[in-house]
């Protein structure tokens, strides 16, 4: 199928379901599956695999002429680019770390002469240097390729109004669904973060049918939503968001999804490589399809670093197969996930990741016990009395609050209530996270908020 029929296929769709002109249901359960590129997407696994195989082989040849960084790596271990003879032989190749890219700034991963760099990006590195991330041409229209595919099959179709509520400028997310976006046909409105009143006028005035979002602002921008008598459902025209840039829980998807009355979708990507479109949810929504014509993906332990099987959870480590200027090779992710390797109904066969459920460098130790900030969240998202801030205060060694911001609905000021509701949510706490941490609750519009990332954990100990 060309790349183009989704449009044609859009167009049917609405036939079918009742006229020209009409938008698509804004049934959650309605399946349309479209392709972008259904030769690709399709794909069998055999022949996906040689296709790996192929692209791997030349991006190590590349990276072993042009990248300094890989050419001393390579000599350290004796391996030459012929070595690699299949997916096997990816584990001779090193590692590529964060610190690494710091490390080489700003160009010492570069593959391409510089006229052919089209773009630069940066990440938002908190201390010392960032690191540096450049495209050429074909990068900028490969990115955007991956984003179309990612739009398509979740239904979005050339009728859509696109409203993208991410930053702008050195930061990948915005620019490359906008891109992808406009591929696609869609109308962007290029909103960027924050700025609610002007946010809802762009969704009254010019109807606004999908939205890129980080989960915490989606959050805030329903309560802001009630706080000006909006009903999403009959005032506004949403039906989808993308969410990413931000780690979150099945349970704030379903919150957010009742607070805006909207289908929400899961995504992930990196600027490292290439930016949000390394995987995507379809509409069965059983994982995101990691775009494997594009990337190799390997499950590790964060620890030994020695590979794990499928289905079980550890490190992402990513291997770019087409990006031209700035190859790179097993790259640690930090991200924690699994790999889904069965069919999924959509008829894709590329593998799906399983949601992210953190950051190996986000892992609190608190008392000898590992815990991720996004378990608290899923326990606290899933109690009806809770509403959509929180707060993870770890003070002294090792004395960690949670501050826990209530609903409209669960503050009734009775101090039976709410000594009940506290001591349920302590003991949800200690069962999931296995230690037993303070819990505070708080009237609801107390917590800092954001409209930007959320920071969700305050960390006073001394260390």
């Amino acid at each position: 199928m060309h790349r183009r029929c989704p449009h044609l296929l859009g167009r049917l769709f609405v036939w079918i379901a009742g006229g020209f002109g009409r938008k698509l249901p804004a049934n959650p359960q309605t399946i349309v599956s479209m392709f972008w590129d259904q030769q690709i997407e399709t794909m069998g696994r055999s022949a996906l695999e040689q296709l790996q195989v192929k692209r791997l082989q030349a991006t190590v040849r590349r990276v072993a002429k042009s990248v300094p960084f890989y050419q001393q790596k390579f000599a350290e271990r004796g391996l030459k680019p012929g070595d690699l003879k299949s997916l096997e032989d990816l584990r001779r190749l090193p590692f590529t770390a964060n610190a690494d890219l710091r490390a080489t700034y700003p160009k010492g991963l570069v593959a391409v002469p510089a006229e052919e760099l089209a773009r630069l990006h940066t990440s938002s590195g908190t201390t010392g240097k960032p690191k540096a991330l450049f495209f050429s041409r074909k990068d900028v229209d490969n990115a955007a390729e991956l984003i179309a595919r990612c739009f398509v099959m979740t239904g979005c179709t050339r009728d859509d109004i696109f409203q993208n509520m991410m930053t702008y400028g050195l930061f990948t997310g915005a620019l490359v669904m906008h891109y992808g976006a406009e591929k696609v046909g869609c109308l962007v409105i290029p909103a960027g973060p924050g700025n609610s009143e002007k946010q809802l006028l762009l969704m009254q005035d010019f109807r606004s049918t999908v939205l890129h979002i980080t989960p915490s602002y989606a959050l805030y921008f329903a309560t802001y939503l009630e706080s000006r008598g909006i009903n999403p459902r009959k005032d506004l025209a949403i039906r989808k968001a993308f969410i990413g840039a931000e780690p979150y829980t099945e349970e704030t998807r379903r919150k957010i999804e009742k607070a805006l009355g909207v289908d929400v979708y899961n995504s992930y990507g990196l600027s490292e490589m290439n930016g949000p479109g390394v995987a995507f949810e379809c509409e069965h929504k059983r994982g995101m399809h990691l775009w494997e014509d594009h990337y190799i993906a390997e499950i590790i332990d964060p620890q030994t670093s020695e590979p794990l099987p499928d289905g079980k959870r550890g490190e992402l480590v990513l291997t770019t197969l087409c990006r031209e200027a700035m190859p790179i090779l097993r790259y640690r992710t930090r991200d924690i996930t699994s790999v889904i390797a069965e069919p999924c109904p959509c008829g894709r066969t590329h593998r799906r990741l399983n949601r992210i459920t953190g950051r190996s460098d986000d892992m609190l130790i608190v008392r000898g016990v590992n815990i991720y900030p996004q378990q608290i969240e899923q326990v606290l998202m899933a109690v009806p009395q809770v509403g959509r801030n929180y707060l993870i205060v770890l003070d002294g060694l090792d004395d960690m609050t949670v501050k826990v911001e209530l609903a409209e609905s669960g503050f009734d000021g009775r101090v039976e209530h709410l000594v009940g509701l506290q001591t349920e949510i302590v003991n949800r706490l200690r069962a999931e996270i296995l230690t037993k941490p303070k819990v505070e609750l708080v009237p609801p519009g107390t917590l800092p908020v954001s409209e930007g990332k959320a920071k969700r954990v305050v960390d006073n100990r001394r260390l």
